[in-house]
């Protein structure tokens, strides 16, 4: 695993190093998949959301710049018998979050989010090295 993406998988391992034992079961067993692919120009993360929506995601950047993906899918199923004397209601609500530490490399204004045949695709561009140079800052010393 190369430098810049270690950081992406850091809380993934050492929750799974604690977690993922044989005599501890799985907390959230419903949790989507997660795949995270690295090319030479970005990252791809891909989450498994079948009969999700674009409407179920928000994906945003939080305020300690990492990439929180969260996901909430309410459904009310009712069904009236006419004849008889019955009301029948079937709820169902799913809730998931994921916070995922980015590395240093990722372009932070040209990340792309989309819903495509039930997964969740992001793109995470990363910077080319002309604007690793152009945003890396210097300071004056006076």
């Amino acid at each position: 695993m190369c430098n810049n993406c270690h950081c992406l998988f850091r809380d993934f391992r050492i929750f799974n190093d604690f977690f993922d034992n044989e005599w501890l079961e799985k907390a959230n067993a419903t949790a989507p998949a997660i795949n995270v692919l690295e090319t030479e120009k970005e990252y791809k993360v891909e989450l498994a959301a079948p009969g999700m929506t674009k409407d179920d995601f928000n994906v945003h950047i939080d305020e300690d710049n990492n990439l929180v993906i969260s996901m909430e899918k309410k459904t009310e199923n009712k069904e009236e018998k006419k004849d008889g004397r019955y009301l029948r209601r079937e709820f169902s609500y799913s809730k998931f979050q994921q916070t995922m530490i980015l590395p240093d490399n990722v372009d932070k204004e040209k990340i792309a989010a989309q819903v495509e045949n039930g997964v969740l695709n992001i793109n995470l561009p990363k910077f080319s090295a002309e604007e690793k140079q152009k945003n890396k800052k210097s300071i004056e010393v006076k």
